[in-house]
């Protein structure tokens, strides 16, 4: 099959480019409103043997699973698919049970080296011998002197123009000048047309070489608390220095998020390593853990500024 790739700023008229969207692994669209199309950019298939394929997922997520399940396609089509942008622990288990597969090469792409958002590349190692280019930049620039904008601010902003999650990696904050925004290249040529605004600042989006991103390591505060439980009310109150009644409401709001998937019960339990998000407040990690001699936890705690 042909390679595809989805270049026109309106999803209306890009809807007449996909012959047969069926086809595609990801059956989520690129914007919200429009349902049942997908977007995945193939390679050029190559005629071959078959490999062999691991059976059994059981155990993991949909999304895993629909990403092992890709891979078998690539091996046995001896073809390149791709992911959209993964979040860590997807893309840690996938790497896992992808390396049981016979016949399938993988590449890892996240727009710089530090990225912790990524897309993941299966293929037949005769079909993938270079790494795609499925990661595309883009510089967000205005003047945020006097209205600085925060991550949740961008973010927020770039969903309002109506892309799912997943079409986008990270975003790198550039202090009064704006930020850099990872995404699929297919949604370039949108996003120039479409964001004008980021909070109240006017702003300009122009593409940008990957060489070009700035980015450096994020800041981080680490301190212990000690803890009768390691339930989620009481770790992540106490490390977002919110009352626990106050991170019961936003549990109930879904605003809260253990390693990227949401959280619906106070009682959660969590353990080192850990990833703790809650809308507007940031991120917390989950250190290390040592039980006390009166059986309480003491947690040490990696808040990311």
């Amino acid at each position: 099959m042909a390679s595809m790739s989805f270049a026109q700023p309106f999803f209306k008229r890009a809807l007449h480019t996909i012959p047969n969207p069926t086809f595609f692994f990801n059956h989520k669209s690129l914007f919200h409103p429009p349902s049942g199309i997908g977007i995945c950019h193939l390679a050029q298939a190559v005629k071959g043997e078959n490999g062999v394929l691991l059976k059994g997922v059981g155990g993991y997520n949909e999304e895993v699973k629909q990403i092992i399940e890709m891979a078998k396609r690539a091996s046995l089509r001896r073809e390149v698919l791709h992911t959209d942008f993964l979040t860590p622990p997807v893309l840690k288990d996938s790497m896992m049970l992808i390396e049981k597969l016979a016949d399938v090469k993988t590449s890892v792409q996240g727009g710089y080296p530090e990225a912790e958002r990524c897309r993941l590349s299966v293929g037949h190692p005769e079909a993938l011998t270079t790494d795609p280019d499925i990661v595309a930049a883009l510089s967000i620039s205005g003047n945020f002197s006097f209205q600085p904008c925060s991550h949740g601010d961008f973010l927020g902003s770039i969903l309002g123009t109506g892309i799912v999650r997943d079409k986008l990696g990270d975003i790198l904050l550039q202090g009064e000048k704006g930020a850099h925004v990872l995404v699929v290249p297919e949604l370039v040529d949108f996003l120039t047309m479409s964001l004008e605004k980021v909070g109240n600042v006017s702003v300009t989006c122009k593409k940008m070489p990957l060489i070009a991103l700035e980015y450096e390591p994020p800041r981080t505060k680490t301190f212990k608390t000690v803890e009768a439980s390691m339930r989620i009310d009481a770790i992540a109150s106490a490390g977002f220095k919110i009352s626990r009644s106050k991170l019961v409401g936003l549990i109930s709001d879904g605003d809260v998020r253990v390693n990227w998937a949401t959280v619906t019960k106070n009682n959660t339990t969590i353990k080192s390593g850990d990833m703790i998000s809650v809308s507007g407040k940031g991120r917390l990690k989950i250190g290390e853990v040592n039980e006390t001699k009166k059986g309480k936890f003491a947690v040490e705690l990696i808040r990311f500024l």
